[in-house]
């Protein structure tokens, strides 16, 4: 007997008030089933959106772009990305899980490969909002999906397993970036960036396949649980639901944009994406800026700090998760996260500091930015959390549009970061004071005893 069915075995006579340990089990078996293919797709996700941080070290110069029109490009995603996102969500409550996903990624998957034929700014432009549309719906629908699954006091961890994708991706993009840029140079007549939007794009369609063959939309269509097992997995879920929000906060879309807790959290996740995004879609230009000239030598210097921000997205959500507490885990990492990018803008190319900083910045950004994502669904509800967190991770997500734009278009006017780096810091900070000061500790309940 293998180790699935000997444990589908001991626990096939589970009943609703069965052991903490027992219920563990159940929890763990469904993690190891549902978890690694979702970490998987997010990597490869967050990947397609932040390769082109990478390709404009190549790309701007063989295409005579400017800074501001790298800029610009890079933050067109999100517009589309924020009008398609509710409309995904909603439509996925509908048709599932696993036909949104595939539906999602194998459209992305093509546009991002597209990318390598652009020659104009209008080019450029054009498959951005493509590729925004497309990849609308995946982030929310994961974190809507994962709420099929876990109760809230399971939430903070898993959703930081989730979002450990984020880092990840930057220790293993930065590496595979340069490789390709500098290795591929010239293969078939096509440059190096060309290659990289290839070579990380075209995988995408057929993780889109994978994920449609292995996710179950909901635990109950799970095959690898037992009947016992999965209504004891509903009977937590809806012992969860009990402590949900009051019915006047339940509805679908009308409820969530009538409801002002979702535009405070809409704002926090704004000021999360410009964190995120200051990073993701600049630290290659800020490596550079430190001396380094070899493209593949970029790849790896930027690894380093997503080493950390993958530390940090598992230490403050297992703290989070320990202490019981979201509002401090998120507001106070991100403030402290923050004012150590904006000290980076101080030292000018002093390496060794520089580098030690932004390890700091990133371990608590990428930390608190992925915890943030444990509150919506708790606070929320049942009824309201597919347009709840659709519209709070669309109104949210300009920050990934704010953040390279106005970074850009100060780059190219003063020939330095520094103006608008320090802009969007003060920004952040004023994000990580508003979830405490605005969400009361009532909003965000972690389990039964919070």
């Amino acid at each position: 007997m293998n180790h699935a069915a000997s444990a589908a075995h001991r626990v096939a006579d589970i009943h609703p008030s069965a052991s903490r340990s027992a219920e563990d089990l159940i929890y763990r078996r469904i993690s190891w089933r549902v978890m690694p293919i979702v970490l998987v797709a997010y990597v490869f996700a967050f990947l397609d959106r932040i390769n082109v941080g990478y390709a404009q070290l190549q790309m701007k110069q063989d295409l005579a772009f400017s800074d501001a029109i790298y800029g610009l490009g890079a933050g067109l995603f999100f517009l589309t990305y924020l009008l398609f996102e509710v409309p995904s969500n909603l439509l996925l409550e509908k048709i599932g899980a696993r036909l949104t996903f595939l539906r999602i990624m194998v459209l992305w998957g093509l546009a991002s490969s597209a990318t390598a034929f652009v020659t104009e700014p209008w080019q450029f432009y054009g498959v951005r909002l493509l590729l925004g549309m497309f990849e609308a719906g995946f982030f929310p629908g994961i974190i809507l999906y994962l709420t099929y699954w876990y109760p809230s006091h399971r939430r903070g961890r898993v959703t930081g397993l989730f979002l450990f994708g984020m880092p990840i991706t930057g220790v293993l993009g930065g590496p595979l970036s340069g490789m390709i840029m500098g290795g591929m140079e010239g293969m078939a007549g096509m440059h190096g960036w060309q290659w990289l939007f290839i070579v990380q794009g075209l995988p995408t369609v057929l993780i889109g396949f994978l994920l449609y063959r292995l996710l179950p939309n909901k635990p109950s269509e799970a095959p690898w649980l037992s009947v016992a097992e999965k209504a004891h997995v509903q009977s937590v879920l809806d012992a969860d639901h009990k402590a949900d929000a009051k019915p006047g906060h339940h509805g679908k879309l009308a409820a969530a944009l009538s409801d002002p807790k979702t535009y405070v959290l809409a704002f926090v996740y704004f000021c999360c994406a410009c964190a995120v995004y200051t990073v993701t879609f600049w630290l290659p230009t800020m490596i550079k800026g430190l001396g380094v000239s070899s493209v593949g030598a970029i790849g790896w210097i930027t690894a380093v700090p997503y080493v950390f921000g993958a530390l940090g997205v598992l230490v403050i959500s297992r703290s989070s998760d320990r202490f019981k507490e979201r509002r401090w885990h998120v507001g106070g990492t991100l403030a402290v996260g923050a004012a150590a990018l904006f000290a980076t803008s101080f030292l000018g190319t002093a390496f060794a500091p520089v580098m030690v900083l932004l390890c700091f910045a990133a371990f608590f950004i990428f930390g608190g930015g992925s915890l943030f994502w444990s509150i919506p669904p708790t606070y929320l509800g049942r009824d309201a959390a597919a347009a709840g967190i659709a519209v709070i991770s669309s109104l949210g997500i300009l920050g990934g549009f704010v953040s390279p734009t106005v970074i850009g278009w100060i780059k190219s006017l003063t020939g330095s970061i520094q103006i608008g780096l320090g802009a969007l810091t003060a920004l952040v900070i004023v994000g990580g004071l508003t979830i405490l000061v605005a969400l009361p500790k009532s909003a965000v309940r972690v389990g039964t005893d919070a």
